[in-house]
């Protein structure tokens, strides 16, 4: 199956606007009542969510895995990821640590995934910086998002989103995206692709 961007974007076009019509007020728009509604029936569905983690945790051991799925967003999102580890210890400094997690997203919109990767860096337990891979992800991290891919096609029938589909620039407002800067893998996957639970 061939997913096109045009597609896509009509699809969400549902569930977001293209202005802030709506912000400030007790109404919801149209969309986000089609949105929420959504939510409601994909989440009725969630233990079929939690049988990837189970499969993730058997196919992963020495990996962690969680959870980073928020109803703000337009996706279920999985976590696995390593335990803190240390980057440098200089005398007399703070040691410096570093954490790292492969996000799997599933939209709730389209029969789409996608796989990413999140960095956080760490001085004492103070968080100093923290970046997103796409394509192509830090070695460490190639292997797991191989193995979560796998599984979200085997589980859920999805196919992965091509990245020069989910760059593509829409005309909607997504959480705090706002064009020019919106594109679909905010639409259908989430607007803050570095929150997650590290």
């Amino acid at each position: 199956m061939s997913i096109s961007a045009e597609y896509l974007l009509s699809v969400a076009r549902n569930y977001w606007r293209s202005d802030r019509e709506f912000d400030g007020k007790l109404e919801r728009s149209p969309e986000l009542e089609r949105f929420q509604g959504l939510w409601e029936e994909k989440l009725e569905k969630i233990d079929e969510w939690w049988v990837l983690h189970d499969e993730l945790r058997a196919a992963l051991p020495h990996l962690k895995i969680g959870d980073a799925t928020a109803t703000v967003d337009a996706c279920f999102r999985c976590l696995v990821y390593a335990e803190q580890q240390l980057v440098s210890e200089d005398p007399g400094n703070e040691p410096r640590s570093r954490c790292w997690a492969v996000v799997g997203c599933v939209s709730i919109l389209a029969p789409v995934y996608t796989v990413y990767g999140v960095q956080y860096d760490y001085k004492g337990r103070e968080w100093i910086a923290r970046r997103v891979f796409f394509e192509p992800l830090p070695p460490e991290m190639q292997a797991p998002a191989e193995t979560v891919a796998r599984k979200l096609e085997e589980l859920f029938g999805v196919e992965a989103l091509p990245r020069e589909i989910a760059e593509t620039r829409i005309p909607l407002t997504v959480e705090r995206q706002e064009p020019p800067h919106t594109t679909l893998f905010h639409a259908l996957f989430t607007s803050r692709p570095e929150s997650v639970p590290l």
